[in-house]
């Protein structure tokens, strides 16, 4: 059945009042009719089977959906160049990223503007649509990566190296209690470079505000690559 996000202040009294390019989107490019079904989800936890009514949508029923991760990931994620963080937003909201939080490091040469927030905002609410999730990933506003430290405290932590001998990220998160056999979801952060990797100062910094180096494996992954591998392990571990 057709999903379509919609933000709680169009629920009134079990109406929806539709906008104009959710219409749209429901009649012109999902080939809806009145009177057809499909699931309003409010991006934050909720679901409601809703039926068609012209510019209205009337909500029959709340579902009860359990697609989120037993764990909140936030990425911290330096900007890599071209279009690659579209990617990065639209593969790891499939695999359940909670936060995704752009940064610009030492290597970054991508400067985002206003538009290009806004475009992330809308992959992340397509792939959640898609993946049946029942929470769009919140994206943050690009900030440099030494000032976006200073706003995860009391959280494991962790930042991904290329080379070296740190131990395996898959080994660190099976060895923590907290992700596996425990029911209260926990939160954790993990930190991947851009292209080049992250530079030896950021990572000092990274380590002095209390993140521990880990690894992906021996091969070197591109910027685009190395979210994606996090999300897969993170998920394989919290869901099994």
């Amino acid at each position: 059945m057709q999903r379509i996000a919609i933000a709680p202040k169009q629920i009134q009294n079990k109406q929806i009042t539709l906008t104009s390019e959710q219409q749209h989107y429901l009649y012109r490019v999902l080939r809806l009719q009145k009177g057809d079904q499909f699931i309003a989800m409010d991006g934050m936890g909720k679901w409601w089977l809703s039926q068609l009514n012209h510019t209205e949508a009337e909500i029959l029923q709340q579902l009860i959906v359990e697609s989120e991760l037993p764990i909140a990931v936030t990425l911290i994620v330096a900007l890599p160049k071209g279009n690659g963080f579209d990617e990065i937003v639209r593969c790891c909201t499939e695999l359940g990223v909670t936060c995704i939080a752009p940064v610009i490091g030492d290597r970054t040469l991508l400067k985002p503007s206003s538009q290009k927030l806004e475009r992330w905002h809308r992959i992340a609410q397509e792939a959640a649509e898609q993946s049946e999730r029942t929470k769009i990933p919140q994206i943050l506003e690009p900030v440099n990566f030494s000032e976006s430290l200073s706003l995860f405290v009391n959280l494991e932590k962790y930042i991904c190296v290329a080379r070296g001998d740190s131990p395996h990220l898959l080994e660190c998160l099976q060895n923590k209690s907290q992700i596996t056999n425990n029911s209260q979801i926990q939160e954790v952060v993990i930190a991947t470079g851009t292209e080049g990797g992250w530079t030896k100062k950021e990572v000092e910094i990274a380590l002095q505000n209390g993140f521990k180096q880990v690894s992906l494996g021996r091969r070197i992954l591109r910027a685009v690559t190395a979210p994606i591998v996090v999300m897969s392990l993170i998920s394989a571990v919290s869901e099994v």
